[in-house]
């Protein structure tokens, strides 16, 4: 538990650790996760859903019919349903995001997955990124690597990686705009 400590703090720290706990005890972390990934895409997804659980204005009654039915809709129950309920009761759905946030480091944490972002000039052909997924897992200590990538042609070539805090880039953007400058310098 006291690396679970280090992962997270806070108010919605200590939420998250509840509710990995609990979901850990019953054998459901990999459910509650997908649940919890649902529900946090269906926020992302719906600004009028985001002002409304981060206002003050709305009571915990109504934010709790609001909830419930939306639980209904995207048929999440079980654990998830009844944290994500606790969590209205006590006005902190505000945080629900960086609770969501937390409980995935905990479960990646304690299933050894290191999560990486990986921005690229083109798509990436499955076997690049096959030897990609074995290099990241090399720099994270032979964790498992899971990979999300984004295409941003601007790159100009090569790749921007963030794995966990640390980033390594190694775009062809950013070494031209570096010997621009170190020509200007020198001019």
């Amino acid at each position: 538990m006291s690396q679970e400590k280090t992962i997270v703090s806070g108010m919605a720290g200590r939420y998250a650790l509840a509710l990995f706990e609990l979901a850990k005890d019953s054998n459901s972390t990999d459910s509650v996760a997908s649940d919890l990934n649902s529900f946090n895409a269906l926020i992302q997804e719906n600004p009028d859903l985001q002002r409304f659980l981060k206002s003050p204005v709305f009571s915990a009654e109504e934010q709790m019919k609001a909830l419930t039915a939306l639980l209904e809709k995207a048929r999440i129950e079980g654990i998830t349903a009844k944290f994500l309920k606790l969590v209205a009761s006590k006005r902190r759905l505000f945080a629900l995001s960086n609770m969501i946030r937390d409980f995935n480091l905990l479960n990646d944490s304690d299933k050894g997955v290191t999560r990486a972002k990986v921005t690229a000039a083109v798509d990436l052909k499955p076997e690049y990124m096959e030897s990609l997924k074995g290099a990241l897992a090399a720099l994270s200590g032979g964790k498992t690597v899971e990979i999300a990538v984004k295409v941003d042609p601007s790159l100009m070539g090569s790749l921007i990686v963030q794995l966990g805090s640390r980033m390594i880039e190694s775009a062809l953007k950013t070494k031209l705009k570096s010997i621009r400058t170190c020509m200007k310098e020198v001019g």
